[in-house]
């Protein structure tokens, strides 16, 4: 249960309207209530990493659930009485009279926005793959790898690029079995895999059965392969189009557009900054919580210095 701020209760004008309630947003929510700021954080509970079990890498929390790792943090930034969480959706943020006016069930306004309400992943159709998310099939071995180390593992290509974990996974496990799904391999890359005995499966992967402490994966000519733990780099795209809405300028990534941020996370609209995910390239709860704190910095001296 999200409790409400202490004391007198604000109404709907803010000095920073923050969109999305994970580990940027309420690192920047908790920043600007320190500075004595009225504060709105926006939250749907969608975080991405909901799927997972642990979350793991964050000091002070690693191994906690993901939903308990937010209501700590909500804890933390509701105990400040000018902040405020609203379970709500932000659907538009229009720029109006030197603020913003945004619609979330009621109409807010605020001074300053900042944008952190994450990526969504763009898993490939392969039956089955969507159900193990977060699971058995995941991304990151520095968030996930060590609990699942030493087991048999599969590598899935999700795109042309060179697959990157074929190197960064041995040092979690040497039972890897590479998985082209139809993508091309690079002859170099093949040959590391054979000089490192990692078998390599060119066909595309059919379907994906979880069969409790194995996974099978079938491939288009119905051979079946038994892996533990499948890792993959998913695409991505921003969860809403708020940036889109507000005419925020976008960079191409390696795995899909994100939001162009300068050093202390302005964007390229006035008055608009970008934390977290939605505006970098490499993704980390570490990585997030960092930029909300440097984008609720910069938003608190915005209000302080360049509307004087």
């Amino acid at each position: 249960m999200i409790r409400k701020a202490q004391g007198k209760r604000m109404g709907n004008d803010m000095d920073v309207a923050i969109v999305g309630g994970s580990f940027a947003g309420l690192a920047a929510g908790l920043m600007l209530a320190r500075a004595r700021r009225r504060v709105v954080v926006f939250d749907e509970g969608q975080t991405r990493n909901r799927f997972a079990d642990a979350g793991h890498g964050f000091l002070g929390m690693d191994g906690l659930a993901p939903a308990e790792m937010q209501r700590r943090g909500q804890s933390d930034l509701l105990a400040y009485p000018t902040a405020r969480i609203e379970r709500a959706r932000v659907t538009s943020i229009t720029a109006r009279d030197g603020g913003f006016e945004l619609q979330a069930g009621a109409a807010w306004r605020a001074a300053k926005v900042i944008l952190a309400h994450g990526m969504r992943d763009i898993l490939p159709d392969i039956p089955g793959l969507t159900e193990g998310w977060g699971q058995w099939a995941m991304q990151c071995p520095y968030c996930h790898g060590y609990e699942v180390a030493d087991q048999p593992t599969g590598i899935l290509m999700t795109g042309p690029a060179v697959p990157h974990h074929l190197t960064m996974l041995r040092d979690w496990t040497h039972d890897l079995a590479l998985f082209c799904n139809g993508h091309p391999l690079p002859d170099e890359v093949r040959a590391k895999a054979a000089g490192w005995g990692i078998p390599v499966y060119d066909l595309p992967v059919a379907a994906i059965r979880d069969e409790g402490q194995t996974r099978t994966l079938l491939l288009a000519d119905g051979q079946e392969v038994q892996r533990a733990v499948v890792y993959l780099v998913s695409r991505s795209e921003p969860s809403c189009d708020l940036a889109a809405q507000l005419g925020c300028r976008m960079e191409d990534g390696m795995t899909g557009p994100f939001v162009s941020v300068d050093p202390m996370q302005n964007t390229s609209v006035p008055g608009v900054f970008a934390a977290g995910d939605l505006c970098r390239p490499m993704y980390g709860a570490l990585f997030a919580a960092a930029d909300g704190a440097r984008a609720a910095t910069a938003a608190h001296h915005a209000l302080l210095f360049n509307d004087a």
